[in-house]
Protein backbone atom coordinates (compact mmCIF):
# COMPACT_ATOMS: atom_id res chain seq x y z
CA UNK A 1 0.00 0.00 0.00
CA UNK A 2 3.07 2.43 0.79
CA UNK A 3 3.56 1.95 -3.26
CA UNK A 4 0.04 3.66 -3.77
CA UNK A 5 -0.24 6.27 -1.26
CA UNK A 6 2.23 8.98 -0.71
CA UNK A 7 1.70 11.42 2.30
CA UNK A 8 3.07 15.21 2.34
CA UNK A 9 5.66 15.94 4.61
CA UNK A 10 3.30 18.26 7.02
CA UNK A 11 0.49 15.53 6.72
CA UNK A 12 3.15 12.44 7.46
CA UNK A 13 4.27 14.57 10.53
CA UNK A 14 0.62 15.55 11.47
CA UNK A 15 -0.32 11.62 11.48
CA UNK A 16 3.30 10.57 13.15
CA UNK A 17 2.85 13.51 15.89
CA UNK A 18 -0.92 12.30 16.78
CA UNK A 19 -2.05 15.88 15.31
CA UNK A 20 -5.69 16.29 13.88
CA UNK A 21 -5.84 15.98 10.17
CA UNK A 22 -8.68 17.11 7.36
CA UNK A 23 -8.90 15.41 4.51
CA UNK A 24 -10.17 17.94 1.71
CA UNK A 25 -11.30 16.21 -2.25
CA UNK A 26 -9.45 17.69 -5.37
CA UNK A 27 -12.73 17.69 -7.61
CA UNK A 28 -13.87 20.84 -6.49
CA UNK A 29 -10.78 22.17 -7.59
CA UNK A 30 -10.75 20.68 -10.93
CA UNK A 31 -14.29 20.40 -11.86
CA UNK A 32 -16.47 22.76 -9.41
CA UNK A 33 -14.97 25.86 -9.79
CA UNK A 34 -13.22 28.26 -12.51
CA UNK A 35 -9.70 29.10 -12.97
CA UNK A 36 -8.66 31.50 -10.95
CA UNK A 37 -11.20 31.14 -7.89
CA UNK A 38 -10.59 27.17 -7.64
CA UNK A 39 -7.21 27.70 -7.07
CA UNK A 40 -7.49 30.38 -5.01
CA UNK A 41 -10.11 28.43 -2.88
CA UNK A 42 -7.92 25.47 -2.38
CA UNK A 43 -4.87 27.71 -0.19
CA UNK A 44 -7.81 29.67 1.88
CA UNK A 45 -9.40 26.58 2.76
CA UNK A 46 -5.87 25.08 4.07
CA UNK A 47 -5.30 27.82 5.54
CA UNK A 48 -8.52 27.98 7.45
CA UNK A 49 -8.31 24.34 8.41
CA UNK A 50 -4.43 25.51 9.76
CA UNK A 51 -5.82 28.06 11.99
CA UNK A 52 -8.55 25.81 13.45
CA UNK A 53 -5.49 23.96 15.02
CA UNK A 54 -5.25 21.08 12.33
CA UNK A 55 -3.70 19.85 9.62
CA UNK A 56 -5.82 20.38 5.90
CA UNK A 57 -5.16 16.81 3.26
CA UNK A 58 -6.04 17.87 -0.09
CA UNK A 59 -6.27 14.30 -2.13
CA UNK A 60 -5.52 13.59 -5.93
CA UNK A 61 -4.05 11.12 -7.43
CA UNK A 62 -0.58 12.34 -9.72
CA UNK A 63 1.62 9.76 -11.58
CA UNK A 64 0.42 6.48 -10.10
CA UNK A 65 0.12 7.61 -6.93
CA UNK A 66 -2.75 8.55 -4.52
CA UNK A 67 -1.04 12.20 -3.26
CA UNK A 68 -2.45 13.05 -0.03
CA UNK A 69 -1.44 16.72 0.77
CA UNK A 70 -0.72 18.60 -2.17
CA UNK A 71 1.90 21.34 -3.01
CA UNK A 72 1.15 24.86 -3.94
CA UNK A 73 2.66 23.42 -7.13
CA UNK A 74 0.63 20.60 -7.61
CA UNK A 75 -2.73 22.50 -6.77
CA UNK A 76 -1.86 24.65 -9.55
CA UNK A 77 -1.30 21.82 -11.87
CA UNK A 78 -4.90 20.59 -10.59
CA UNK A 79 -6.43 23.79 -11.19
CA UNK A 80 -5.09 24.21 -14.54
CA UNK A 81 -5.86 21.12 -15.97
CA UNK A 82 -8.19 20.60 -18.79
CA UNK A 83 -8.16 16.44 -18.74
CA UNK A 84 -7.72 15.22 -15.07
CA UNK A 85 -10.40 12.45 -14.83
CA UNK A 86 -13.20 12.76 -12.37
CA UNK A 87 -12.66 9.66 -9.95
CA UNK A 88 -14.72 8.04 -7.85
CA UNK A 89 -14.52 4.50 -6.44
CA UNK A 90 -14.96 2.88 -10.03
CA UNK A 91 -12.01 5.27 -11.16
CA UNK A 92 -9.37 4.99 -9.38
CA UNK A 93 -7.40 1.69 -9.98
CA UNK A 94 -7.58 3.09 -13.98
CA UNK A 95 -5.95 6.38 -12.52
CA UNK A 96 -3.13 4.89 -10.93
CA UNK A 97 -2.70 1.96 -13.35
CA UNK A 98 -2.03 4.57 -16.44
CA UNK A 99 -0.80 7.58 -14.61
CA UNK A 100 -3.68 10.08 -15.37
CA UNK A 101 -4.15 12.82 -13.86
CA UNK A 102 -7.23 12.53 -11.62
CA UNK A 103 -9.26 14.67 -8.86
CA UNK A 104 -11.44 12.83 -6.59
CA UNK A 105 -14.97 13.06 -5.52
CA UNK A 106 -16.42 12.34 -2.34
CA UNK A 107 -16.58 8.92 -2.85
CA UNK A 108 -12.77 8.42 -3.79
CA UNK A 109 -11.63 10.99 -0.90
CA UNK A 110 -13.34 8.91 1.43
CA UNK A 111 -11.69 5.64 0.66
CA UNK A 112 -7.91 7.74 0.54
CA UNK A 113 -8.66 9.62 4.09
CA UNK A 114 -8.96 5.97 5.29
CA UNK A 115 -5.98 4.31 3.75
CA UNK A 116 -4.49 7.03 5.44
CA UNK A 117 -6.24 6.59 8.71
CA UNK A 118 -8.13 10.16 8.79
CA UNK A 119 -11.10 10.29 10.00
CA UNK A 120 -13.01 13.47 8.82
CA UNK A 121 -13.25 14.97 5.56
CA UNK A 122 -14.70 18.53 4.65
CA UNK A 123 -16.27 18.87 0.91
CA UNK A 124 -18.86 21.63 -0.30
CA UNK A 125 -21.80 19.10 -0.80
CA UNK A 126 -22.23 15.83 -1.46
CA UNK A 127 -23.56 13.75 -4.32
CA UNK A 128 -26.96 12.43 -3.74
CA UNK A 129 -30.31 10.58 -5.86
CA UNK A 130 -30.65 12.82 -8.73
CA UNK A 131 -34.03 14.12 -10.06
CA UNK A 132 -36.02 11.90 -11.68
CA UNK A 133 -33.39 9.18 -9.64
CA UNK A 134 -36.47 6.79 -9.60
CA UNK A 135 -36.52 5.90 -13.11
CA UNK A 136 -33.18 6.72 -14.13
CA UNK A 137 -31.01 5.04 -11.00
CA UNK A 138 -29.25 8.12 -11.45
CA UNK A 139 -27.52 7.67 -8.00
CA UNK A 140 -23.80 9.10 -7.21
CA UNK A 141 -21.71 6.48 -5.79
CA UNK A 142 -21.36 8.67 -2.25
CA UNK A 143 -23.95 7.46 -1.06
CA UNK A 144 -23.02 3.92 -1.49
CA UNK A 145 -19.19 4.89 -0.14
CA UNK A 146 -21.02 6.76 3.06
CA UNK A 147 -22.39 3.61 3.87
CA UNK A 148 -19.53 1.55 3.54
CA UNK A 149 -16.24 3.95 4.08
CA UNK A 150 -15.84 5.36 8.10
CA UNK A 151 -15.31 9.03 7.69
CA UNK A 152 -16.92 12.04 8.61
CA UNK A 153 -18.17 14.00 5.91
CA UNK A 154 -18.70 17.57 6.42
CA UNK A 155 -20.57 19.47 4.24
CA UNK A 156 -23.60 22.06 3.31
CA UNK A 157 -25.99 18.93 3.26
CA UNK A 158 -26.71 17.75 -0.89
CA UNK A 159 -26.42 19.93 -3.66
CA UNK A 160 -29.58 21.13 -4.30
CA UNK A 161 -29.65 20.35 -7.78
CA UNK A 162 -30.64 17.11 -6.37
CA UNK A 163 -33.61 15.13 -5.11
CA UNK A 164 -32.69 15.21 -1.45
CA UNK A 165 -35.95 14.20 -0.32
CA UNK A 166 -35.02 10.88 -1.78
CA UNK A 167 -31.24 11.43 -0.96
CA UNK A 168 -32.15 11.25 2.83
CA UNK A 169 -34.72 8.43 2.36
CA UNK A 170 -31.59 6.51 0.68
CA UNK A 171 -29.05 7.23 3.34
CA UNK A 172 -31.73 5.89 5.91
CA UNK A 173 -31.79 2.60 4.18
CA UNK A 174 -28.44 2.57 4.31
CA UNK A 175 -28.07 3.37 8.03
CA UNK A 176 -26.13 6.62 7.16
CA UNK A 177 -26.66 9.21 10.46
CA UNK A 178 -27.53 12.87 9.48
CA UNK A 179 -26.21 15.23 11.89
CA UNK A 180 -27.48 18.49 11.65
CA UNK A 181 -25.16 21.53 13.18
CA UNK A 182 -27.56 24.50 14.11
CA UNK A 183 -30.80 23.96 13.22
CA UNK A 184 -32.94 20.90 12.65
CA UNK A 185 -33.20 20.85 8.70
CA UNK A 186 -30.39 19.41 6.76
CA UNK A 187 -29.13 21.79 4.86
CA UNK A 188 -29.46 22.59 0.81
CA UNK A 189 -26.15 23.67 -0.05
CA UNK A 190 -26.87 27.16 -1.75
CA UNK A 191 -29.30 27.32 1.07
CA UNK A 192 -29.45 26.52 4.39
CA UNK A 193 -32.49 25.28 4.91
CA UNK A 194 -34.11 22.42 2.61
CA UNK A 195 -37.30 21.87 4.70
CA UNK A 196 -36.18 18.15 5.24
CA UNK A 197 -35.48 16.88 8.65
CA UNK A 198 -32.03 15.58 9.50
CA UNK A 199 -31.58 12.76 11.65
CA UNK A 200 -30.30 14.35 15.06
CA UNK A 201 -29.04 17.85 15.65
CA UNK A 202 -25.53 18.20 17.35
CA UNK A 203 -24.47 21.78 17.49
CA UNK A 204 -20.79 21.45 18.95
CA UNK A 205 -17.71 19.32 17.70
CA UNK A 206 -17.65 17.54 21.15
CA UNK A 207 -20.91 16.22 20.80
CA UNK A 208 -20.53 15.13 16.99
CA UNK A 209 -17.32 12.94 18.00
CA UNK A 210 -18.90 11.18 21.08
CA UNK A 211 -21.77 10.22 18.38
CA UNK A 212 -19.28 9.22 16.35
CA UNK A 213 -16.74 7.13 18.63
CA UNK A 214 -20.05 5.75 19.71
CA UNK A 215 -21.20 4.41 16.12
CA UNK A 216 -18.03 3.03 15.11
CA UNK A 217 -17.53 1.40 18.75
CA UNK A 218 -20.46 -0.43 18.44
CA UNK A 219 -19.15 -1.79 15.18
CA UNK A 220 -21.67 -0.13 12.96
CA UNK A 221 -19.38 0.01 9.83
CA UNK A 222 -19.58 3.68 7.22
CA UNK A 223 -19.74 7.40 7.44
CA UNK A 224 -21.35 9.90 9.25
CA UNK A 225 -23.07 12.95 7.44
CA UNK A 226 -22.79 16.16 9.45
CA UNK A 227 -24.83 18.83 7.54
CA UNK A 228 -23.60 22.27 8.24
CA UNK A 229 -25.63 25.27 6.65
CA UNK A 230 -24.11 27.81 4.01
CA UNK A 231 -24.15 31.32 6.54
CA UNK A 232 -27.02 33.07 6.09
CA UNK A 233 -25.38 36.03 5.42
CA UNK A 234 -23.69 34.19 2.51
CA UNK A 235 -26.68 32.14 1.25
CA UNK A 236 -28.82 32.83 -1.93
CA UNK A 237 -33.13 33.10 -1.27
CA UNK A 238 -34.54 29.52 -2.05
CA UNK A 239 -36.96 30.31 -4.79
CA UNK A 240 -34.57 31.91 -6.71
CA UNK A 241 -31.75 29.26 -6.72
CA UNK A 242 -35.41 26.55 -6.87
CA UNK A 243 -35.97 28.58 -10.42
CA UNK A 244 -32.40 28.95 -11.55
CA UNK A 245 -31.51 24.93 -10.66
CA UNK A 246 -35.16 24.27 -12.50
CA UNK A 247 -33.90 26.18 -15.95
CA UNK A 248 -30.29 24.63 -15.87
CA UNK A 249 -31.46 21.05 -15.26
CA UNK A 250 -34.00 21.60 -18.18
CA UNK A 251 -31.46 23.17 -20.43
CA UNK A 252 -29.20 19.43 -19.17
CA UNK A 253 -31.76 17.83 -20.68
CA UNK A 254 -32.10 19.22 -23.73
CA UNK A 255 -28.53 18.95 -24.53
CA UNK A 256 -28.70 15.37 -23.76
CA UNK A 257 -25.68 15.90 -20.43
CA UNK A 258 -26.02 13.11 -18.00
CA UNK A 259 -23.73 11.30 -15.77
CA UNK A 260 -20.08 12.77 -14.12
CA UNK A 261 -20.64 16.05 -16.44
CA UNK A 262 -24.35 16.62 -15.20
CA UNK A 263 -23.09 18.17 -12.29
CA UNK A 264 -19.95 20.51 -13.72
CA UNK A 265 -22.52 21.34 -16.33
CA UNK A 266 -25.32 22.51 -13.80
CA UNK A 267 -22.97 24.97 -11.59
CA UNK A 268 -21.80 26.27 -14.59
CA UNK A 269 -24.92 27.03 -15.51
CA UNK A 270 -26.22 28.34 -12.03
CA UNK A 271 -23.31 30.67 -11.80
CA UNK A 272 -24.10 31.81 -15.02
CA UNK A 273 -27.12 32.41 -14.33
CA UNK A 274 -26.97 33.68 -10.95
CA UNK A 275 -24.52 36.17 -12.53
CA UNK A 276 -21.23 34.61 -10.22
CA UNK A 277 -23.23 35.11 -7.18
CA UNK A 278 -23.52 31.28 -6.93
CA UNK A 279 -19.82 30.77 -6.41
CA UNK A 280 -19.32 32.91 -4.66
CA UNK A 281 -21.84 31.11 -1.98
CA UNK A 282 -20.16 27.87 -2.55
CA UNK A 283 -16.77 29.96 -1.72
CA UNK A 284 -18.34 30.95 1.48
CA UNK A 285 -20.05 27.23 2.40
CA UNK A 286 -16.59 25.58 1.83
CA UNK A 287 -14.66 27.90 4.09
CA UNK A 288 -17.47 27.42 6.84
CA UNK A 289 -17.46 24.14 6.11
CA UNK A 290 -13.63 23.91 6.49
CA UNK A 291 -14.09 25.39 10.74
CA UNK A 292 -16.43 22.41 11.59
CA UNK A 293 -14.50 19.81 10.05
CA UNK A 294 -11.36 21.03 11.96
CA UNK A 295 -12.77 21.19 14.97
CA UNK A 296 -14.59 17.91 14.95
CA UNK A 297 -11.55 16.39 13.39
CA UNK A 298 -10.03 18.19 16.99
CA UNK A 299 -12.32 16.59 19.34
CA UNK A 300 -11.94 13.33 17.52
CA UNK A 301 -8.42 13.53 18.13
CA UNK A 302 -8.32 14.54 21.55
CA UNK A 303 -11.17 12.04 22.48
CA UNK A 304 -8.55 9.15 21.97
Amino acid sequence: MTDLIQLSPEVAAARAAGKPVVALESTIIAHGMPWPQNLETAREVEDVIRAEGAVPATIAVIDGRIRVGLTNEELQQLAQAPDAMKLSRRDLPYAIATGRLGATTVAATMICAQLAGIEVFVTGGIGGVHRGGHESFDISADLQELARTPVAVVCAGAKSILDLGLTLEYLETHGVPVLSIGQDNFAAFFTPDSGLRADFRLDDADSQARFIRAKWALGLGGGVVVSNPVPAAHAMPRAEIDAITAQALAEADQQGIHGKAITPFLLARIKALTGGRSLATNIALVKNNAVAGARLARALQGGR
